[in-house]
């Protein structure tokens, strides 16, 4: 077991027990609206290991799959390269390192400002599990299609003893997952 939850109440929602294993995916619905960053952060830090929780062990942390923000200056005059985000950021020794090139049309001098929502979250995704194959993510800032090979990528990665949290804001992966827990608000 690497996440024991036995509930998390605060003023605004309560978020109802459940455990993480190897090998498994849990979704937990945040539902969307203005509340939706604030609560994924806040779980976040708690499944990651930054924020300590009374009702929460946690026996191994997971790693956040971050999303790529560069400085206006430093986007302006001199862009970060995917060769130079995954040597900052990878393992270089793995094989997913380099996963992001079998997209046909990126390579290492591409400018990472220039990559949509879909393929910039896979370098990340990809930067991510180079390193660990235990995961808290999201699929913010993607389309449907996008969100779909994000999931199927971290699917990958569980069913060859990998585990992952989805935090959630559309009920899409209801179905696909081991264990589905909806947020309850206050």
């Amino acid at each position: 077991m690497l996440i024991e939850n036995k509930g998390i109440r605060t003023d605004t929602f309560y978020m109802p027990p459940f455990d993480l294993n190897i090998g498994e995916i849990v979704v937990l619905y945040l539902f969307n609206g203005q509340h939706f960053f604030e609560t994924e952060m806040f779980l976040k830090d708690i499944f990651c290991g930054k924020t300590r929780h009374k009702n929460v062990m946690v026996h191994k942390e997971l790693t956040f799959v971050e999303h790529f923000i560069e400085p206006k200056l430093r986007r302006l005059f001199y862009p970060v390269t995917v060769g130079e985000y995954l040597k900052k950021n990878a393992n270089l020794d793995s094989p997913y390192a380099t996963k992001i090139y079998d997209i046909e049309w990126i390579n290492e001098k591409t400018k990472v400002n220039t990559l949509a929502g879909n393929p910039r979250r896979l370098l990340s995704l990809y930067a991510t599990l180079s390193k660990t194959k235990n995961i808290v993510f999201d699929v913010v800032g993607q389309d449907p299609k996008g969100a779909e090979e994000t999931y199927e990528v971290v699917k990958e990665v569980v069913n060859k003893g990998g585990s992952a949290i989805l935090l959630d804001h559309f009920e899409d992966m209801k179905d696909n997952c081991t264990k589905y827990v909806e947020l309850q608000w206050n």
